[in-house]
């Protein structure tokens, strides 16, 4: 797998750890062994895995002549956050798009990523209704601003395009390595499935690089088990395309489990909050209650089910996002005392 044709800025500047959870498998007492590939220890104002993503595509930007990044996500964002922290790096504008997705949810003062929007400065923020065309909203602005002698670069959600996904396609790449070295016999990595760069990258760079792990992702936002697969299928097979290889993946290895969503995108249930105090209290691992909760409860309901096999040890690839817990203070008032494990 050839990535040195594509542009890029050198954000990742060492792989990041992957790491044994002992504390927190004994506490998960379903007889596996769970590691996590430190991807919130990535580089970036607070770190997450959209660093990944936006090496590539602020290369892209930048060997282009863009001037101002626009890019658009959720009220609570990390995307928004990262790329607004690179693009200040990087001295370019850069304007954000935030969509309302649970109504009521933007607070312009309020914390976790809304506190850092605040604090680093986005030239503007427009925030917009859930299911908006948003997509439209950010092409709109794109003219307005280049009419006013800017050069925009259009950056989707999550940086959720072929070329974002390479970031993960180069993390696949980094794994792969790091197993050379150490393996102790992972045969699957479970990973959140939103907007869908990280899944499908991941799913890409294995397969181009030929390492026999599987991807099981757990979907923060869509509901449709087939819609989210679909997406990811589609998205793995343009990155691949993207590194000269055949779309061809088989679409039986792209599994994203719908049922670990709660009460919809944002909206974290118990098994959540469970998952989040149980990483706390045995490993001082911080996971948010939008993305890495929602894919840390399915790493746990799956265990509980079954479906890894005795003494298993599993990959959980943390995301990052821990900033955004603190727009969530208020379902962390009353907790149970402290595990002793």
């Amino acid at each position: 797998m050839n990535l040195h044709g594509f542009p890029r800025r050198g954000y990742v500047t060492r792989p990041t750890p992957i790491e044994p959870l002992p504390r927190f498998s004994r506490a998960l007492g379903a007889g596996i062994e769970v590691f996590a590939k430190r991807d919130d220890l990535l580089p970036g104002c607070l770190g997450g895995n959209k660093t990944r993503k936006l090496d590539f595509c602020l290369g892209e930007a930048i060997a282009g002549g863009a001037t101002a990044v626009i890019t658009c996500g959720a009220v609570q964002s990390n995307h928004c956050r990262l790329t607004l922290a690179w693009a200040i790096h990087e001295g370019l504008d850069c304007h954000l798009v935030l969509e309302e997705r649970v109504p009521g949810s933007y607070l312009p003062h309020g914390s976790g990523n809304n506190l850092v929007f605040n604090l680093l400065g986005a030239n503007s923020v427009t925030v917009v209704p859930g299911g908006a065309p948003v997509q439209e909203i950010m092409s709109s602005l794109a003219r307005k601003i280049a009419d006013g002698g800017a050069r925009p670069y259009v950056i989707p959600g999550g940086a959720a395009d072929p070329l974002g996904a390479l970031g993960y396609a180069a993390c696949a790449q980094e794994i792969s390595l790091q197993l050379m070295d150490s393996d102790p016999g992972f045969r699957t990595i479970v990973c959140a499935s939103g907007s869908g760069g990280t899944q499908a990258g991941l799913l890409a760079g294995l397969e181009a690089s030929s390492t026999p792990l599987s991807v099981v992702g757990i979907n923060v936002r869509r509901p449709s088990r087939a819609d989210q697969e679909k997406l990811i299928l589609g998205l793995a097979n343009d990155a691949l395309a993207l590194l000269g290889r055949p779309r061809d993946l088989d679409p039986g290895k792209v599994v994203c489990l719908e049922r670990f969503l709660g009460p919809g995108y944002s909206i974290p249930d118990q098994g959540t909050l469970e998952a989040i105090r149980l990483l706390a209290r045995t490993e001082a691992i911080l996971a948010d209650p939008v993305y890495t909760g929602k894919s840390l409860a399915g790493l746990v309901g799956l265990a509980r089910e079954g479906f890894f096999e005795k003494d298993e040890p599993v990959l959980y690839l943390h995301t990052g996002g821990a900033p955004a817990i603190f727009g969530y203070a208020g379902l962390f008032g009353e907790v149970p005392p402290r595990l002793h494990v």
